[in-house]
This record gives structure tokens, sequence and C-alpha cells, in this order.
């Protein structure tokens, strides 16, 4: 895959991501969010960690009694652009756009954690009603 297309693939996914975050989040007028997913003990908790005029910073993590399903996204939001992309996954330090040393990360991580986040948003979309105690 070429640079142009790549970057061109990312941002459709990027874009899709905002979208569907925006929908979930009600257009950010929240602090936190909590909801759960399909009659599980699935938790999927959305925190607005820093919030600027054009950008949002959001740790996003699902939870459960069994640790092997769960995970933690920390994403910006850039409200101008209306994308949003995953800038570190599990607490890790964030994957560049072009990695340049292929032996430490797969060429294509960045693109998995994206599409990830999209596949998990369409989730809770589906699948997931808000928690009961979040209501008024």
């Amino acid at each position: 895959m070429n640079k142009l297309s790549k970057t061109s693939h990312h941002l459709s996914v990027c874009s899709a991501n905002y979208r569907r975050i925006k929908k979930i989040l009600t257009n950010f007028s929240e602090k936190e969010y909590k909801f759960l997913l399909d009659e599980t003990d699935l938790t999927a908790s959305f925190k607005i960690i820093d919030k600027q005029n054009h950008t949002l910073l959001i740790e996003a993590t699902q939870s459960t009694c069994n640790s092997i399903m769960e995970f933690k996204f920390r994403l910006q939001i850039f409200l101008d652009a209306r994308l949003a992309e995953v800038v570190s996954y599990q607490n890790e330090k964030p994957v560049p756009f072009y990695v340049s040393k292929p032996r430490s990360q797969s060429l294509d991580e960045k693109y998995q954690q994206n599409r990830m986040l999209c596949e998990w948003l369409e989730f809770i979309l589906l699948k997931g009603r808000v928690k009961s105690d979040f209501l008024p």
C-alpha cells in the first residue's frame, strides 16, 4: 500500500470513528459515560480527560470480571476536522503513523488499533444500553 492510499484509508477510518463516537457520546455533552453491553457483564466506559476548543482527549475502556476481555484506548478527537484517532492502546506509547523500524512494531499496528476501535464502537451502537445509575 503506497503512502497516499494509506493516508486516505486512515483518514476515512478516523472519520468513521468520529461519527460513531459522537453519536454514542451525544455530542460530548457529559464528562463520563457508561454502557452495559448486550446482556453480558461487559461495560464500556468513556471519560473525557482533556477538553480544548478543537480537541478532546478521551479514555475509553471495556471492563468485565474476565480480565482477558478488558482493554483501554486513549483517543484524540479533532472536533474541527471531525476525526477520532487512537493515540495509545493498553497504556502503551503512541504508534507513529509511519513506522521507521519495522521490527519494533507491526507495519499496520496503527491501522489495526483504529480498526478495532471502529468495530468496538459499532458493537456499542448495536448492543449497548446506558447504565441505569447514569440516568437522571
